[in-house]
């Protein structure tokens, strides 16, 4: 006699077996044959690693160690100036190389034999080639050490151009004399004849604005207020005179006058006393 369900009832204990066993019943095809599963698990599976590959990364194509490029060399430094040129550069270079102490005069504007030997000494003093030439290395090593140069340290020693002639020396004999650039002209009917650098008074004893002309000359004169030299006097103004200066000559516009217009070119200053007259009009303005 057969037991109706009992395949079943087999077949449903077998699978509860092999649950408890751990074990995994695969499916089979219609010839009874086990069939691949579509996806295998890879949970508590460690993938096949490269040698050299660190866990979690993806292998990589190439070989293990690449080679090493070139690096392209530093370009050589640039020459910027050197002895013989001139030019608000060179003017700019001095009056940074002033503010160190390795240079005494100038700014002149002109690359001379005392510009080149204060470079070599920066140079030398910071590690670099001692060439008395101004690289772009040298340049922007002393740019780093220095600031910007104002107006009056670019023209220390004078040098700077002259302004437009005011309108009251365009006609007649005249000394013009600007305190805005510090020069002064010697104008002849509107025509510039000369022109050269001037120093003025400081801040309480200032030198005087306005129209004037020239009452007195003097080719050797000593203050009588001040025991001052003051040779080539021309007065203009009281005690005030155009005259050349000592203390101009060697220390530029870090000093001042008592009042008078001072010059610190000797040869300039001998023309000019030469031909100015007393009585010629002299112009003082901004």
């Amino acid at each position: 006699m057969r037991i109706s369900g009992r395949p079943a009832a087999l077949l449903a204990s077998a699978a509860a077996l092999a649950a408890l066993c751990g074990c995994t019943v695969q499916p089979t095809n219609a010839d009874g044959k086990a069939r691949a599963p579509a996806h295998v698990p890879t949970r508590g599976r460690t993938p096949e690693r490269t040698p050299g590959q660190a866990q979690g990364q993806t292998p990589r194509s190439g070989p293990a160690h690449p080679t090493r490029t070139e690096q392209p060399a530093a370009p050589a430094p640039r020459v910027l100036y050197s002895r013989g040129d001139s030019g608000a550069g060179v003017r700019e270079l001095q009056a940074r190389l002033r503010q160190l102490d390795w240079l005494f005069d100038g700014p002149t504007g002109s690359y001379d034999h005392l510009t080149e030997r204060a470079v070599r000494g920066f140079q030398g003093k910071r590690g670099l080639p001692q060439t008395g030439r101004t690289d772009t290395v040298t340049w922007q090593r002393l740019v780093g050490m220095t600031h910007t140069p104002g107006k009056w340290e670019l023209f220390l020693m004078g040098g700077q151009p002259a302004g437009a002639p005011d309108p009251r020396c365009m006609t007649g004999r005249v000394l013009c004399i600007d305190k805005t650039t510090r020069t002064l002209r010697w104008m002849v009917d509107g025509r510039t004849l000369s022109t050269t650098a001037v120093r003025f008074g400081a801040q309480y004893t200032p030198t005087r604005e306005g129209v004037f002309y020239v009452y007195w000359k003097a080719r050797d004169w000593v203050s009588t207020l001040y025991h001052s030299p003051m040779p080539y006097a021309m007065f203009f103004s009281g005690g005030q005179a155009v005259h050349y200066s000592y203390d101009f000559a060697a220390r530029g516009y870090a000093g001042a006058s008592h009042g008078c217009v001072n010059v610190r070119d000797e040869a300039a200053i001998q023309q000019l006393f030469a031909q100015v007259r007393v009585s010629d009009k002299v112009v003082v303005h901004w």
